[in-house]
């Protein structure tokens, strides 16, 4: 068993998002999960990500707060614990637009191998 802390999770930079704090709550170390990692990203108000695609599935856990998730010119407004699945390859836009911070678990699989 892998135990981290919160207070040891790293932060990182998520390619195409703008208005957010990342940090990796597990994944890539010695000892933790092999095959996805899981990801708490903090959007300010008019933070987001996309429009873009990825070629691996994704879910977004809202926690707090509410995102708003577009695709196909369709949004959809996701508020406390409620969740979603991208597939791979669907182009999705993800917006808060509301005046609070959304807090979002994020949750993606490890590149083939299961580390970078």
């Amino acid at each position: 068993m892998l135990i981290k802390r919160f207070a040891d999770a790293q932060p990182y930079d998520a390619p195409n998002h703008w208005g957010v704090t990342g940090l990796r709550l597990q994944g890539f170390e010695d000892g933790g999960p092999e095959n996805q990692w899981v990801g708490y990203s903090q959007f300010l108000p008019g933070g987001g990500a996309g429009p873009d695609a990825t070629p691996f599935e994704k879910v977004y856990v809202v926690l707090d707060g509410e995102m708003t998730v577009t695709v196909d010119d369709t949004d959809t407004v996701l508020g406390p614990m409620d969740s979603c699945t991208i597939p791979p390859g669907e182009v999705r836009k993800i917006e808060n637009r509301s005046n609070h911070v959304c807090k979002m678990l994020v949750v993606i699989p490890c590149p083939a191998g299961g580390r970078p």
